[in-house]
């Protein structure tokens, strides 16, 4: 099926929206960590940490986090659920450098390793992983139903699946705030920042764009999962969505 966010590309230019997307993360990498907590205010530590309890009780030894980008939920997943490893994958070396000097900190290089992969083709066998995730990067998949299908692929049946993906809210006044919120101060900030206007005009855009609730939840189920659920997060701005294979 086609979903609108799929056309949505940064710079709006043509061509395939993985490359696109791979220049973008690439260009905003060193300024990355610093504008993400700043534009969600650190609440997106809380998101992060609720999914890790979405895992808890399932205990995961083989782990991959999708859309790593500099590694904030593949350390938190190292501390908290103690895997055996954790392959976190991403398409910009840009964002996995700052991901690698992140874990090296972290005394985790024994079990995080990083992997340039496209989500779309994944070179990992079947049924390899028993979980796993990925914070904030769905949106920007080339086809988000070959991605979930990808997903499903390498799972471990009865393997788990969580998404944390920014959504957007759907009551008064929080509707009317993050509309604002979304389309003037986050590109103005992501400007000032990382100066890389585009990249956050993107951002507002692909959120505003992509399936959420209920519609994401039948997306999911489609691509062959079972037990599908998601939550909305402070006050929709965040939704987790889980899933079993």
């Amino acid at each position: 099926m086609d979903y609108p966010q799929e056309h949505i590309k940064p710079y709006g230019k043509d061509g395939k929206k993985s490359e696109l997307i791979e220049t973008m993360f690439n260009n905003i990498a060193p300024t990355y960590d610093r504008l993400n907590h700043t534009l969600s205010m650190g609440i997106d530590k809380s998101w992060r940490k609720k999914a890790i309890e979405a895992l808890r009780p399932f205990h995961p030894r083989q782990m991959m986090d999708v859309a790593t980008g500099t590694g904030d939920f593949a350390i938190l997943a190292c501390h908290e659920l103690q895997p055996e490893y954790l392959i976190a994958t991403d398409i910009s070396e840009g964002m996995m450098k700052v991901g690698r000097e992140k874990v090296e900190k972290a005394l985790l290089a024994h079990k995080i390793s990083f992997a340039r992969e496209d989500c779309m083709a994944l070179s990992f066998a079947d049924k390899t992983f028993d979980a796993i995730t990925v914070a904030f990067g769905i949106r920007n998949f080339e086809t988000l139903d070959k991605g979930l299908a990808e997903m499903h692929r390498v799972l471990k049946p009865k393997g788990h699946l969580v998404i944390l993906e920014l959504s957007t809210p759907d009551h008064f006044p929080m509707k009317q705030l993050f509309f604002l919120y979304s389309r003037v101060v986050i590109p103005i900030l992501g400007k000032c920042m990382s100066k890389d206007k585009s990249a956050y005009t993107y951002l507002p855009q692909s959120i505003h764009a992509f399936p959420q609730g209920e519609v994401m939840q039948k997306v999911i189920h489609n691509a062959g999962f079972s037990k599908v659920d998601f939550e909305r997060l402070t006050f929709g701005i965040c939704t987790l969505y889980t899933a079993t294979k």
